[in-house]
């Protein structure tokens, strides 16, 4: 049995790898999104992570399809406290922003799409920072007091508005935030290494990496002269462009050798072994795509192999 890692200063226990909900109701149908589901649970998963905007860049869809699809999969199996559902507020597009009234209108669409009465973790998905950070801090702690979320998080914030949140929290005694969702990645490092990383470490925050595997490039099946059927292929190829791309690629064929493992499970491996990080959050379409993401909670790394990595990513 995988062991559980704690999430920052909370008492979640979360499986160290979350699964992303992006994909559901968007490459991944209601069918396909209950057996991603069903089989990463049954591998002892239980950290499921989606935002209230997902799919609405998807023609025809609204936002929220994500959230619905888990909600319909938790109903189903009857789940709900097995089950560690982080979601996110700000982007859909009925609810933008990060107004206090949004916020908690945002919270209950989400609860009744998730059909459930309570988010155990809920991120603020983009920072607003016209919106004063006592206004938002506020608000989530209404929503935490209502019992409506466990707790808070966020993602997409400066280091400045982030320790500035953390302060005021301290200051006033509200819910504080617990968890960070960072881009973060081996070809894409200085997005939260230095400012973000430190204020997560010095404040006991949990790293919880988006993008994860670089859109599909840390899988390996981007090389030259490849052809990969993908919504995402355009993003992850532009990888194939620069010298870190090929550094990181043949620094991760040679560790995934040495262990006769995925290249796309040492890239998480390597992202889950750094300072701060709880849990990456990788997406899985089919549950073809699924046994290279849960090897992560296996693989352990030497120091010379992260440090080939690191090298590499440089």
């Amino acid at each position: 049995m995988t062991s559980l890692r704690k999430l920052g200063s909370s008492d979640l226990e979360v499986f160290p790898l979350a699964l992303g909900g992006n994909v559901f109701g968007w490459t991944a149908d209601q069918e396909q999104s209950f057996a991603v589901l069903d089989a990463y649970t049954a591998a002892g998963g239980n950290f499921v992570d989606t935002a209230d905007s997902y799919s609405a860049w998807v023609e025809g869809n609204k936002g929220g399809e994500s959230e619905t699809i888990i909600g319909k999969w938790i109903k189903e199996r009857g789940n709900r406290s097995d089950v560690v559902i982080a979601t996110k507020v700000s982007q859909h597009p009925d609810y933008r922003g990060l107004s206090a009234a949004n916020i908690k209108a945002a919270a209950d669409a989400s609860l009744r799409r998730l059909g459930t009465d309570h988010i155990d973790l809920y991120y603020t998905h983009f920072d607003q920072p016209e919106v004063p950070v006592e206004e938002i801090i506020g608000a989530l702690d209404e929503l935490v007091r209502a019992g409506k979320v466990r707790h808070i998080a966020a993602s997409n914030i400066s280091a400045e508005r982030l320790q500035e949140s953390l302060d005021f929290s301290d200051r006033e005694g509200l819910a504080r935030y617990v968890a960070l969702q960072p881009h973060y990645n081996l070809v894409s490092r200085d997005t939260y290494e230095g400012g973000l990383e430190n204020v997560a470490e010095r404040s006991g925050l949990a790293a919880v990496p988006y993008y994860a595997l670089a859109s599909g490039f840390l899988t390996g099946k981007y090389r030259p002269g490849a052809t990969v059927d993908s919504a995402r292929a355009q993003g992850a190829a532009k990888h194939l462009e620069t010298e870190r791309g090929h550094k990181v690629l043949t620094a991760l064929d040679e560790v995934a050798r040495a262990h006769d493992a995925e290249v796309a499970t040492v890239a998480l491996a390597w992202l889950a072994a750094q300072p701060t990080v709880t849990a990456p959050i990788a997406s899985a379409r089919t549950v073809e795509q699924l046994p290279a993401l849960l090897g992560v909670a296996e693989l352990r790394l030497t120091e010379e192999e992260l440090g080939k990595l690191t090298r590499a990513s440089a």
